[in-house]
């Protein structure tokens, strides 16, 4: 699934069916019972993440989630990283900055919510908003955007060299998903907290987003922060695929439970004493 995923150099996000499911041909009754499946494997690799850090690892990771609104971003919050130890994982959803975000670079908030040695960080959006919804609303010069995507590959290279795995995710959605879906919150009172006017508005610039995310895909994709593009449109697909992604990142690292730090014989003859 991770190499059908994969965006690659030909890679054309024109050509992704948002209601696909490469890699995995059964249904959604089967998708469910895959992701329940594989949360003890997440559970027990993200468990070692945090414990290695306790002795004195640096490493961690970082899962970036970036799609239109309603593509199921907090949906793969509670259904995937939602199934590991919460001790462990530094969620951060990124809203529009601040005034004094704004007074620095677009990567200086970002940088002050990067994971710690041993946790899972999740961005529900990123510093990416700084490259699509700018380039979409004109909110900065051409100029500027291209800059920005040299700076966010130089950023996110620094990143992987103090350790952190960093793992991109463009949830792709469809336009009359995304309908269907804004249609449902408005149908719902449980569901108008989630609900943006605003979503309106970005669907008027529905293609150009879509020539956004695939510029800023093709930009910054490199061999250690390559972009993985995830149909959406159904839901139960697009979690088990990111918790598949997750899994096999953090089992190229090869993790390990510490060795005690204490004769573990004595410590049982003490507590049996006690």
């Amino acid at each position: 699934m991770r190499r059908l995923l994969l965006a690659g150099p030909d890679f054309s996000l024109a050509g992704v069916d948002p209601r696909s499911t490469p890699g995995f041909e059964g249904g959604k009754k089967e998708g469910a019972a895959s992701l329940s499946a594989g949360a003890d494997t997440l559970s027990s690799l993200q468990a070692k993440l945090f414990a290695e850090s306790r002795a004195g690892s640096e490493i961690a990771v970082l899962l970036v989630l970036q799609g239109m609104d309603a593509s199921g971003k907090g949906g793969i919050v509670r259904h995937v990283v939602g199934l590991v130890d919460l001790q462990g994982v530094q969620h951060h959803a990124f809203a529009a900055p601040t005034e004094e975000e704004r007074r620095h670079s677009f990567l200086w908030r970002i940088r002050h919510q990067l994971p710690g040695p041993g946790m899972l960080g999740v961005f529900d959006r990123s510093h990416y908003e700084d490259v699509l919804v700018h380039r979409v609303r004109g909110l900065s010069p051409a100029t500027e955007i291209e800059k920005r995507y040299g700076a966010i590959s130089r950023f996110e290279e620094d990143v992987v060299a103090s350790g952190t795995r960093v793992l991109k995710v463009m949830l792709h959605i469809s336009k009359d998903e995304q309908k269907d879906r804004l249609s449902k919150r408005l149908d719902r009172r449980d569901k108008y907290w989630k609900y943006n006017p605003g979503d309106i508005d970005d669907r008027g610039y529905w293609q150009q987003y879509q020539e956004a995310y695939q510029a800023a895909i093709e930009r910054t994709s490199t061999p250690d922060t390559p972009w993985y593009v995830v149909p959406a449109d159904r839901k139960w697909y697009a979690r088990l695929a990111v918790q598949q992604l997750l899994t096999a990142t953090l089992e190229d690292m090869q993790l390990s439970w510490p060795r005690a730090s204490f004769d573990v014989e004595v410590e049982k003859q003490r507590l049996a004493a006690s």
